[in-house]
């Protein structure tokens, strides 16, 4: 079990003024039965009022607006929560893709049906390379992991948030993102519904890589243990310091910070991410990124992931 104390903040500057900028932020950790939120809170510069839904996946989704012209916008997430993963460890658990009953559930069928890719016939070498079909539903996401740790090289730089599943194969390398979209077309293509999780991966000195940042990795479903978080960066089940923040079929359902304005302007990005714990030890990274669009109006969709790699 581990407490931490995250503090998350994106600020944006602008070279000239800009106006009606309408966000959507996903930044609210999850309540889910191994990770419990003890204190939320979100600042926004201007104090703008913001309405929260759930979304399809069920995350928690808050919508702002800031008419007036402004040349800089902060949020800033505030968060502590508890982790207990040691709950979720895999059990000896002998489900195979043939014994899932999903007929009659929609949601999980939507999440065992693979994107259309020019190389599937790669994923489907790959599947049939670790003998899948004679395998439990754990141990085809653990081989499948471990094939992307084996084969992929983790690399910042180049790839994007735009990255497709083809081009990460064709040169098996990427980040965090890229691994988990990978992990993701293999195990649907098995028939397992996955999903993919953004978060962070809190430092605990072992190594890890994406320790002190933004993560993101898969949850599988069994029909005896539910959803259960495997990390193909690291090959490792989910641990107690992956926070979980949101979920979906993709990246894209799980984009932090995302909107609209107008103003012809040269923006610019800097995120910081601040982890506590319970013994007083603290890390920080902070990040600059620059955004080269400059429009009288367009949709700015940044994540964690982009801001990494940058």
């Amino acid at each position: 079990m581990a407490v931490f104390n995250i503090i998350h903040i994106t600020k944006y500057k602008y070279n000239f003024p800009i106006k009606e900028s309408i966000n959507e932020v996903r930044l609210f950790p999850h309540n889910f039965e191994n990770q419990d939120v003890l204190q939320y809170s979100l600042l926004i510069s201007n104090d703008p009022n913001v309405s929260f839904t759930n979304d399809y996946h069920g995350n928690k989704v808050g919508n702002f607006n800031i008419l007036e012209a402004h040349t800089e916008m902060t949020i800033e997430s505030r968060m502590l929560v508890r982790v207990n993963h040691s709950l979720k460890i895999p059990e000896l658990d002998d489900t195979k893709v043939c014994d899932l009953n999903l007929h009659n559930d929609i949601y999980l069928l939507r999440l065992c049906t693979p994107e259309t890719i020019k190389k599937q016939e790669e994923i489907n070498a790959i599947l049939k390379e670790i003998n899948y079909e004679n395998k439990s539903i754990i141990a085809i996401a653990f081989d499948c992991s471990q094939y992307i740790f084996n084969h992929f090289t983790y690399t910042k730089g180049i790839t994007n948030i735009e990255t497709t599943v083809d081009e990460i194969l064709g040169h098996r390398k990427g980040v965090y993102q890229d691994f988990a979209h990978v992990l993701l077309q293999l195990l649907r293509t098995a028939g397992i519904p996955s999903r993919y999780v953004s978060g962070y991966i809190c430092p605990n000195e072992s190594g890890l890589r994406g320790e002190g940042a933004t993560h993101a990795w898969v949850e599988i479903y069994t029909p005896k243990q539910g959803w259960l978080g495997i990390d193909p960066t690291n090959n490792i089940w989910t641990m107690d310091n992956h926070v979980k923040l949101s979920v979906g079929m993709n990246f894209k359902d799980c984009t932090p910070v995302k909107g609209t304005f107008k103003g012809f302007s040269k923006q610019t990005l800097s995120v910081c991410v601040s982890i506590g714990y319970e013994d007083g030890r603290h890390f920080e990274g902070i990040n600059d990124v620059e955004l080269e669009k400059n429009s009288v109006e367009f949709e700015l969709q940044l994540n964690h992931a982009e801001q990494q790699q940058q």
